[in-house]
């Protein structure tokens, strides 16, 4: 579960980081590099997770899924959050310069 919600946020972010291109003023390709680097961890873990016990690999236990879930939605979140946090760092609208003058 870890796996796939990683990998749809991956995609998803590079769909619209590829549509908004030649202007990346937001950012979303160091979002896209988060979630396919995020990604690649889990591919690894899976492979590991594989080598070491196949058959159960195979039929997980329900609250495993859910745990694994949870911890993908997780990562998902996380790297919003770390990319938010750029995003105000950044600032490449002025919104955040424009808010703080204003006051």
């Amino acid at each position: 579960m870890t796996l796939l919600i990683t990998v749809f946020a991956a995609i998803i972010t590079t769909i619209v980081w590829y549509k908004k291109a030649p202007t990346d003023d937001m950012g979303l390709g160091k979002l896209a590099l988060m979630y396919w680097g995020a990604s690649l961890m889990w591919i690894v873990d899976s492979v590991m997770e594989y080598i070491e016990d196949a058959e159960a690999f195979f039929s997980p236990e329900p609250m495993d899924m859910l745990n694994d879930a949870f911890l993908g939605l997780s990562v998902v979140a996380l790297g919003l959050i770390i990319w938010l946090g750029m995003l105000i760092i950044k600032d490449p609208k002025g919104i955040v310069k424009a808010a703080l003058i204003k006051k």
